[in-house]
């Protein structure tokens, strides 16, 4: 085991600067256990962690002790490296949420066989999605790659789409997804093609992507972000968005106008032009916050039930996009910090899924 903890500290207000940072282990109080992190993966999915880390508390979960700073969250896998709690073991593993770092302290709480909630003060108050840690035993699984990947942008996924179809699609006979490479879209245009195939699904794309998209075999149409005009603007439709690039939503309003039935936000790939646009034809924009959709879900039908259709769909996503998506692994802090730099200038081809290990 590592004498010291590495972490990766960015500043808030300007995510490109960032450097490693290197404290001494931190002593165990009782009932704490030290977390060796072991693979992380990277997705666009972090980078609107800290893109919107103040407003939806995202910095909250790994604090640094310095106002300015903070530590992106990831999700991964990490072992038990030290332990002061009688109900977990040095030696297990487990998945969940975890900071771009070495290590962690974690305080278990309500332990089971299957896992643990982290009872740290600062957590206290947080989105309960992220505070869940799911134990692993002491060997490495199948498919772990994959997990990290794709199950937490999944699982925004599929809660889109049942939100979605909960409501009817608005009315609406077709879907546009922005960011169609996303693998947050991906999985959504899965979802909707095996839950709500009547719905149209069309993905909006960058020309430099608009080949993989098509490939993919999970959209109806595939446009590329110049050639909107040529949608059939009389079609009711609701959108999905998922770049966060304002000039682009403002399109979208315009070309549809009342024929937009509803316009939903989620995530924000196209970081540089995230701004907020005003002023539009049509509906107002609508947040999708998935930790708040979970929570509302897992009351309706139960935490078990809510897991098992998850991971039924996720099971059909994996096997889909099988050959489409490769795997790519990184290791050392030089590594890691370029991959995080590329993924924020989004510059990440959209068949790259980057596992990050120390």
């Amino acid at each position: 085991m590592s004498d010291q903890v590495s972490s990766l500290w960015v500043q808030k207000s300007d995510l490109p600067k960032s450097q490693w940072h290197h404290s001494a282990i931190p002593d165990l109080a009782d009932g704490e256990i030290l977390l060796e992190i072991e693979k992380y993966a990277l997705t666009a999915n972090n980078i609107t962690y800290a893109a919107v880390g103040d407003g939806f508390g995202y910095w909250n979960f790994f604090p640094t002790g310095d106002d300015e700073a903070g530590i992106v969250p990831v999700w991964g896998f990490a072992k038990v490296v030290a332990s002061q709690n009688s109900e977990i073991a040095v030696g297990e593993r487990i998945y969940g949420y975890l900071p771009m770092a070495s290590h962690l302290v974690v305080a278990p709480g309500n332990v089971t066989a299957a896992g643990f909630v982290d009872t740290a003060a600062h957590r206290q108050g947080l989105a309960i999605i992220y505070n869940q840690y799911n134990r692993l035993g002491t060997d490495a699984g199948t498919g772990e790659a994959e997990r990290a990947l794709y199950q937490p942008l999944f699982t925004t996924s599929f809660l889109i789409e049942d939100f979605m179809r909960q409501s009817d699609w608005y009315g609406a006979e077709a879907l546009l997804l922005t960011s169609a490479s996303s693998k947050t879209a991906l999985g959504l245009a899965m979802v909707a093609k095996n839950l709500s195939p009547a719905v149209k699904r069309i993905g909006l794309t960058s020309p430099g992507n608009a080949d993989f998209v098509n490939d993919t075999g999970l959209y109806d149409q595939v446009l590329t972000y110049d050639a909107l005009g040529s949608a059939d603007a009389a079609q009711q439709i609701v959108s999905v968005d998922f770049a966060g690039n304002s000039k682009l939503l403002t399109q979208i309003h315009d070309f549809w106008d009342q024929n937009l039935k509803f316009s939903s936000l989620v995530g924000a790939t196209h970081i540089s032009e995230r701004s907020g646009a005003s002023d539009l034809k049509g509906p107002a924009p609508v947040l999708f916050f998935a930790p708040t959709a979970a929570e509302t879900l897992m009351k309706e039908i139960g935490p078990v039930e809510f897991r098992a259709r998850v991971d039924a769909q996720f099971a059909n996503f994996v096997a889909g996009v099988d050959g489409h998506l490769l795997v790519e692994y990184l290791s050392g802090e030089e590594a890691l910090q370029s991959a995080y730099l590329e993924m924020l200038a989004n510059k990440v081809a959209p068949n790259r899924g980057i596992i990050c290990a120390f």
